[in-house]
């Protein structure tokens, strides 16, 4: 069986990684990357022996699937294009910056059979720790995502960039969308917010985001409380406390899903893609549902998702 032919858009932090993921897996050959900053995309291009492309549309004639790790605010219209040049998709957060773009993202995929994935890979963790098949549903839940200016990603707000991991968390525990919400958030550097928290109401359930870009130190931490008890889990110790009666596996970090998710994430999207998996980890499906939700939230909130 020929390799999949795998490239990445986009040469930076995440998109270093996605290449060396594609170049470790004996089942893909890494064509090569494109990315505006030619010196970045060669150097990236070099490590793994591949191409530095000259253009988006000469990287998605060359490949079968295709990361999309370029900023935030280019993931739909690079989607679109990928899709219609009929490759398999792999997005990282968030699917795109815009909600009808996202939905068409969906339609084409589902219309032309091809996978979507997205870069919601706590997910992983979750499933590493036992919590996605806990026999309860959350009656609250509580996060805190933050941490100091990076630059990164500032095209978005910090509900597009940080916050969109625990809607998915929220999402896929709760099992629905919120009734209800309501959000505050304030700018240090530009249009979107920097920081914001949002309360939600899931019916008898009710959840609390914190995000943050301008914090001081970084914060990755959730609560989860449950009828029979409470998991606080430390996404940064890679720790948690569990006072349920749910068969939790504390040694979650030391799986090959729970150390390496983003890995994780990767390698299944390539099983979805050879119809070893029946679904990527997250699929466009549900990461159009975050995006929405995050949507919501800024709009709550009064401030811009794009900057």
């Amino acid at each position: 069986m020929s390799k999949l032919r795998a490239a990445v858009l986009g040469a930076g932090a995440f998109g270093r990684i996605h290449a060396r993921k594609y170049a470790e897996d004996a089942r893909v050959h890494f064509a090569g990357v494109y990315d505006p900053d030619d010196e970045r995309a060669q150097q990236l291009a070099d490590t793994h022996g591949a191409e530095s492309f000259a253009s988006r549309e000469a990287l998605l004639a060359a490949c079968d699937i295709v990361t999309i790790a370029s900023p935030p605010s280019f993931h739909g219209d690079a989607a679109l294009a990928a899709l219609k040049a009929g490759k398999h998709l792999l997005i990282e957060k968030p699917l795109a910056t815009d909600a009808a773009v996202g939905a068409e993202i969906v339609r084409l995929a589902r219309a032309d059979k091809r996978v979507i994935a997205c870069g919601h890979q706590e997910r992983l963790v979750f499933d590493a720790m036992g919590l996605l098949s806990a026999p309860e549903k959350p009656l609250r839940i509580e996060s805190v995502r933050e941490g100091p200016w990076t630059g990164r990603s500032a095209d978005v707000s910090v509900t597009l960039d940080l916050m969109v991991h625990d809607l998915d968390l929220a999402l896929c525990l709760i099992g629905h969308k919120p009734e209800r919400l309501l959000a505050s958030a304030r700018s240090e550097h530009g249009r979107t917010a920097d920081a914001i928290d949002a309360r939600l109401a899931f019916g008898k359930a009710e959840a609390v985001f914190v995000s943050s870009r301008v914090a001081s130190e970084r914060k990755r931490f959730m609560r989860v409380v449950y009828p029979s008890g409470e998991v606080n889990i430390d996404f940064l110790a890679r720790t948690f406390e569990n006072t349920t009666p749910f068969a939790l596996n504390a040694a979650f970090a030391e799986t090959r899903i729970g150390s390496d998710p983003l890995g994780a994430n990767v390698a299944q999207f390539i099983d979805a893609v050879l119809g070893v998996a029946p679904r990527p980890v997250v699929n466009g499906e549900e990461a159009l549902a975050v995006l929405e939700l995050a949507l919501e939230i800024d709009r709550a909130s009064g401030l811009p998702s794009l900057s």
